[in-house]
């Protein structure tokens, strides 16, 4: 294979004058035997230009993929698939990790994930010799060759990760030789704070985690082991991050090779405690291990933690994930009396000085919420991304803190509610919402604590009789806040009390009339989100509360429209379809818009340039399709309404159908059944045909959905003729 004429093809790939011809060039020649390994050639020669060398790393890594696997010919053919030709597999196989150690780091990533697909398929059968190919290099007293190998290690171990304890015997085979080696490695390199000794430790780190994340195999790591770990572990979360590390710019911090290996020390950390290392809640083959974990290692882990954490209460600054992994290592903490006795003595500072200061509004809040109130209302609601961030770990901490940690009621003297987490939280909020001259930003973080704890509040009643009198004076007034964050914020601790029982039927309706009137006057989108959501849960929640708001439900719902067609909020849509079902008889009279505002947004939203690249996206539109569902079943009496609706629905269907959308079949194929339940018009006859096409090409897997609406349809057709008859 003539390396200078894929050379020249995959420069022209790179210039869209010649992108055709060079696509065209190399799609006639890949089948060609040694082209494969030619690709390689290229990619590792420091004598061709690096961006064709990056095309050839992309080229090979899709050829990997797609046809490394031996493959059949499918039921019909006589031709068997393509595949790269075993002796070619065999040169790479050979040259791969030598590739990935000479690379630099954009073309190792290509790399890295062919070497992860020929481990998938040829490990252990075709390429045991795979372990002494990175054994030879990671033993190497070169260090130039460390980097590489571990990167292929990692490879390695990935690719068994989630594998059930029995399918991982090749990989700890591999492992007996490997984990003597990358252990000895970390503690060589642990005085050295260069960037290249840090970037080993940390990929050491991911791969350690990997091993043990989802298995923690007891056969390979023994106490012995486990211990010498543990004190690697322990020494990488208590040295300090290089002073000049401060200089970078704050929101690249996190990026730095010295915090992110302190972020996968505390994955391994956390994750051993949590899964492993916590007497009561491990399965029974971890139970010996558990004691020997919680009594060993448990305390002197918490006791650098405690240490972090102390650390950016001082305001020195740790990354926002270290910070919020250690808070998620006292949390399961505190189900232990041996970790609660050394946590105890530092709960309420930690309480006032830590979590507190998480959950109070913040600048980076206040700059988004100006420049971007969209993207503020999508990650404040974004459950994806919010596990990671420190203000939801302060949360869960302090409301596990308030329930387990309970050994004395209010009644009692102060002396002995020093020690109790709940009674010191509430006063302390308490004393913030009295003061009128407090910090608005602080008043927020009180409300926060407060409604995080909403749920245990409502079950002890000497609270309880006390937060009708706490909306009223406290909350109430901030809905008309001029700040908007304190009037989203209220809105939210009117949502997380709906449940309590009200003595006082003016203050429930005054809860209604102030969140309806969020909902339908303020001019901050985040509030109107707060507002809809804390609406919905005061009608669900009371009966008085959804009579108060009949009579202005069509506004009510009018405005949640528009703010789901501004926000492409998915928690609007279960606002909106729970509304639905509570005000059905209501819903009739403008259940003809409301459909036809919902397939407008569907549209628009299927239309958008992100739509492909954004999940949300995709759960946005499943809601949408949800409550049009739910629209056609609460009208299902009303003849006249569900006819005018059809048309709608049958442009909605259409929409998937023509992309088509795989994903949204079950969506309309339900409304498609719930059409055709009473009558079948002559718009739905021509549907019967368009699915009989669409499951013969791509919806087998959708056989029982696709089943009822034909069935109905056959059935109705039936009883026409014989009516007709």
């Amino acid at each position: 294979m003539d390396p200078n004429r894929i050379i020249q093809a995959l420069k022209g790939t790179i210039d869209p004058n010649l992108r055709i011809e060079a696509e065209n060039e190399l799609n006639q020649s890949y089948k060609i035997i040694n082209f494969a390994p030619t690709l390689l050639q290229i990619i590792v020669s420091e004598q061709v230009e690096f961006p064709v060398r990056q095309a050839a790393a992309i080229y090979l890594k899709n050829m990997v993929s797609q046809y490394w696997q031996d493959r059949e010919p499918s039921l019909g053919e006589v031709v068997f698939p393509f595949n790269i030709h075993e002796n070619d597999r065999q040169q790479i196989r050979n040259h791969v990790v030598e590739a990935i150690i000479r690379c630099p780091e954009s073309i190792r990533a290509q790399l890295t994930m062919c070497l992860r697909a020929i481990i998938k398929h040829d490990f252990p059968g075709r390429w045991t010799a795979i372990v002494d190919k990175i054994g030879v290099y990671l033993q190497s007293q070169n260090s130039s060759s460390w980097y590489g190998s571990l990167l292929a290690l990692y490879q390695l171990v990935k690719t068994y990760e989630y594998r059930k304890a029995d399918e991982r015997e090749p990989l700890l085979a591999a492992m007996q030789v490997f984990l003597p080696r990358i252990q000895q490695l970390i503690t060589q390199l642990m005085s050295d704070a260069s960037i290249f000794s840090v970037l080993i430790q940390k990929q050491i780190l991911k791969i350690f985690y990997a091993l043990v994340q989802y298995s923690l195999p007891l056969q390979l790591i023994n106490n012995t082991v486990m211990t010498q770990w543990m004190e690697i572990l322990r020494a990488i979360m208590d040295r300090d991050v290089p002073p000049e590390t401060l200089e970078v710019d704050e929101d690249d911090r996190p990026e730095l090779a010295w915090w992110k290996c302190k972020k996968w020390a505390l994955h391994i950390i956390t994750r051993l405690f949590e899964r492993y290392g916590s007497p009561g809640n491990v399965t029974k083959e971890y139970y010996e291990f558990a004691d020997f974990f919680l009594r060993t290692y448990a305390v002197g882990i918490q006791q650098v933690l405690l240490k972090v954490v102390d650390q950016h209460r001082q305001e020195q600054y740790v990354t926002p994930r270290v910070l919020q992994q250690s808070l998620n290592y006292m949390s399961q903490g505190l189900s232990h009396a041996l970790t609660w006795k050394q946590m105890k003595p530092h709960m309420q500072t930690m309480c006032r000085e830590v979590i507190f200061p998480l959950m109070c509004y913040k600048d980076e809040d206040e700059k988004l919420w100006q420049e971007d109130p969209y993207e503020y209302i999508h990650m404040k609601f974004n459950l994806y991304d919010d596990h990671a961030l420190p203000a939801t770990a302060a949360q869960s901490l302090l409301c596990k803190a308030a329930r387990k940690r309970k050994e004395v009621t209010p009644s009692q003297p102060r002396r002995l509610r020093a020690s109790c987490v709940l009674p010191q939280m509430m006063e302390f909020c308490h004393h913030i919402l009295m003061d009128p001259s407090a910090d608005p930003r602080r008043k927020d973080g009180a409300l926060h604590c407060i409604g995080a704890l909403a749920e245990l509040l409502l079950k002890q009643q000497v609270y309880r009789e006390q937060m009708e009198l706490m909306l009223q004076n406290y909350v109430f007034p901030l809905l008309n806040s001029p700040l908007g964050y304190l009037r989203a914020r209220s809105c939210w601790v009117i949502h997380c009390f709906s449940p309590l029982r009200f003595h006082d039927e003016l203050v429930l309706r005054n809860a209604a009339e102030l969140v309806k009137q969020d909902l339908i006057d303020d001019k901050e989108m985040p509030v109107k989100v707060e507002a809809a959501i804390a609406l919905q849960t005061l009608v669900s929640n009371q009966e008085q509360a959804k009579l108060y708001i009949r009579p202005y439900i069509r506004s009510v719902m009018q405005e949640l429209l528009h703010v789901v067609k501004e926000t492409e909020n998915d928690d609007l849509t279960n606002v909106i379809q729970k509304m639905i079902c509570e005000y059905n008889q209501e819903v009739v009279a403008i259940a003809v818009d409301m459909t036809r505002n919902l397939a407008e947004i569907f549209t628009r939203v299927l239309q958008s340039e992100e739509y492909e690249e954004n999940e949300d996206k995709t759960v946005m539109a499943l809601g949408i399709l949800s409550t049009i569902d739910t629209i056609l079943t609460v009208m299902e009496d009303h003849k006249e309404i569900t006819q005018q609706l059809e048309g709608i629905c049958l442009q909605v269907i259409g929409l998937v159908l023509q992309k088509p959308i795989i994903e949204f079949y079950e969506e309309i194929l339900s409304l498609a059944f719930g059409l055709t339940c009473q009558t079948i018009s002559p718009q739905m006859w021509q549907l019967l045909g368009v699915l009989y096409e669409v499951f013969q090409h791509d919806c087998f897997d959708y056989f029982t959905g696709t089943t009822h609406t034909p069935t109905h349809i056959h059935v109705q057709k039936s009883r026409r003729c014989w009516i007709l008859r």
